[in-house]
Parts: C-alpha cells; sequence; structure tokens
C-alpha cells in the first residue's frame, strides 16, 4: 500500500542510493508531516500498543514514590526539574503527581517538563499536565537537580544495523524496488564502531545493532545529574547484555506488522541494549543501579500490597481487574522480565531503591 511518505522515500531512494536504517525509522516515525507520531492513534485500547501508565495507575504510582525518595535523599531541592522523555498522553507524569502529592513540599517544589516533537501528543500531554513545559530536547531545560523518566522512550530511537558477509560486516539499509521497499548490504558507516567489540567475532548471518542516539542521550542525562544532581530511571524492553540478533519491528493494531510496508503507519521500535547505555552513562561519571526486571523492581517497590489496598474497596469484578493488572505488569509470561529498569545518579547519592 503506498503511503504519502512511502512515497517521499522511494524518490529519496532514487535520488541519493539506499537509506540507513537510522534514516528510514527516523522518518517514518517523526517526519513533520507524515511520521507516525504526528497523525496516528498511538496508545490505548483504541491504538496500536498499550504502555504501562496506560495498563494501570499502579505503574506511575510506584515510579512516584521512587522519585520522592530521591528528592528527599537528594536534600529535598526546591525548585526541582522533574523531567520526561517521550511523555505519550501525560498518563504517567499525571499518576505520578498524584503519588508524590502527600510528600511535603514534594509537588510544590517541583517543575515539570516534557521532552516531545509531536505536536499531536503534547496537545494530549496539555490536557492531563496543563503546567508542564515542553521542550524538542533536553539542552532547553533550565540548569538545576533534575528527576529524570524514560519509560519506553529509547526503543523508538533509530538504530543502524550491520550484519556479516563473508567474515566482514556490511551495513543493512533500505533500498526501493518498484513500489517495494528492500534490504541490501552496503558499506558500514562509521557507526559500526559502536558495536560491542566482543560481538565482532560472531558468525557470517549475524547482525548487530546499535543506537547512536540512546548512547548519546544517556551519557547527556548522567552529564547533567553529575554536574547539577538528581537521578534518571529508564524503564523499557530490551536486552540486560547485548546479544547479536535482529529486533527491528512494528506494530499496529497490538500486532507485528512488516516495518517495510506502510510508512509513517505503523510504531517502529527496537529492543534496548542496556548495557550500551549504561556504560555511556558511566563513561560521563554517573553511578548506576540495574538492570532489573520491571517486575521484580515494582514488586521491591510494593505495588504488591498497593494492589492489595486498592483491591479491598472494589467488587469482586474489580479486584479481577487490579490482579490482572498486576500481572501484566509483573509476571515473568508478561511485560516482567522482558521490561528492564536502569537507573542512573548523580555520584554522591545512596543505592536507589529497587534494585
Amino acid at each position: 500500500m503506498t503511503t504519502p511518505l512511502k512515497e517521499i522515500l522511494l524518490k529519496q531512494i532514487a535520488a541519493d542510493g539506499p537509506i540507513t536504517m537510522a534514516d528510514y525509522m527516523a522518518q517514518c516515525l517523526m517526519h513533520p508531516t507524515h511520521g507516525y507520531y504526528q497523525n496516528e492513534r498511538v496508545f490505548g485500547a483504541d491504538g496500536d500498543f498499550i504502555t504501562a501508565p496506560e495498563i494501570s495507575q499502579m505503574f506511575g504510582e510506584m515510579v512516584g514514590l521512587w522519585l520522592a525518595d530521591r528528592w528527599i535523599k537528594m536534600g529535598k531541592p526546591n525548585p526541582v526539574h522533574l523531567i520526561e522523555f517521550g511523555p505519550g498522553r501525560g498518563t504517567l507524569m499525571a499518576d505520578i503527581l498524584r503519588a508524590i502529592s502527600p510528600v511535603e513540599g514534594f509537588t510544590a517544589a517541583v517543575n515539570i517538563h516534557f521532552i516531545e516533537t509531536s505536536v499531536q501528543l503534547r496537545s494530549l500531554q496539555k490536557e492531563r499536565v496543563p503546567n508542564a513545559k515542553w521542550h524538542d530536547s533536553m539542552v532547553s531545560v533550565p540548569n538545576g537537580p533534575s528527576l529524570i523518566v524514560a519509560n519506553e522512550f529509547f526503543d523508538a530511537l533509530p538504530i543502524h544495523q550491520f550484519e556479516k558477509h563473508e567474515g566482514t560486516w556490511l551495513e543493512r539499509r533500505i533500498n526501493g524496488e518498484g513500489e517495494n521497499f528492500t534490504l541490501v548490504l552496503t558499506q558500514p558507516t562509521p557507526k559500526l564502531a559502536l558495536c560491542p567489540t566482543e560481538l565482532l567475532d560472531n558468525p557470517d548471518g549475524s547482525i548487530l545493532e546499535v543506537c547512536p542516539s540512546a548512547l548519546a542521550i544517556a551519557g547527556s542525562i548522567a552529564e547533567r545529574l553529575n554536574e547539577h544532581g538528581g537521578a534518571a530511571l529508564i524503564i523499557d524492553y530490551g536486552y540486560r547484555k547485548s546479544a547479536a540478533g535482529d529486533t527491528f519491528q512494528a506494530l499496529k493494531n497490538h500486532a507485528y506488522v512488516d516495518p517495510l510496508i506502510e510508512p509513517g503507519k505503523a510504531d517502529i521500535t527496537a529492543h534496548v541494549a542496556f548495557d550500551q547505555i549504561a556504560k555511556a552513562a558511566a563513561e560521563k561519571g554517573a553511578t548506576l543501579a540495574g538492570p532489573a526486571a520491571q517486575g521484580l523492581f515494582l514488586m521491591a517497590l510494593g505495588i504488591g500490597a498497593r494492589a492489595q489496598q486498592l483491591s479491598g474497596t472494589l467488587d469482586p469484578i474489580g479486584q479481577q481487574r487490579i490482579l490482572s493488572e498486576l500481572k501484566r505488569l509483573t509476571a515473568s509470561d508478561e511485560m516482567g522480565t522482558l521490561f528492564k529498569v536502569l537507573a542512573i545518579q548523580e555520584a554522591k547519592l545512596p543505592a536507589a531503591p529497587g534494585f
């Protein structure tokens, strides 16, 4: 099926040759007119996928309690910048703010900043968190002590893919053939140097992925926290330790689809390499905790007790709903193991809870 973005990309390829997977992914998601996040119904049962905050209020409440603990350990700075990368519909931040409201002085100290480039999503976020300030990147957020959250943000950052062929690593690019896209192998860009060296000995046919923007953002988060104080929580699905494999995928109507079929009409993601993000942050002097499995992290913070508390006020149908939400977030066959949690902190902060 032809889409406006497909025609644009095919013309670009015809003029300039095959494009990197990173270029393709960036255009599909964030093209200013035809990008997925600019136009499609993204989140929720009526969208293409459901994130943890949309599953249950308990997720945001646990994150809020974690942030409150860090704020107290930081010495209760006022003001403190509460920064969220990729805030979706604003659901997570709304739940965080409700959870921290009993913590004396915290709500009054918070300045909320959303890192969001989608005009469509900014309007949805404004409905739930009207007092937020919006930024295209963290560069324009004022300096100062910060608490940072990124839930299912890093998986949408553009990746480069490399494949080993006859003993040589080549880059997978996207070419146009008639009205279709195909994958081709080309000489690698310098981004190949970002691949973990221990994976370069893998056999022919192996595929490696790197996400330069993820490494850059993790490094900038670490620099900010080290210079001005604070902590960050990164939650996403992916590898604890990098491994070979193709995780380039697309989701539409809660089902996997071919990412090369309808550019701009489906969500495109790749698994997050948590060890690479952690290394980028550590190189900037930050301290790390995790990555931990999401299920274990949430249980350590008390989500089981919170589920019990909520269930006590509900009828049997409501109790079953809470139990189902808890299972979805924490069970190993649901989101509990595939999703990981990584904390990045200024060096002087005490150990983070939940790990």
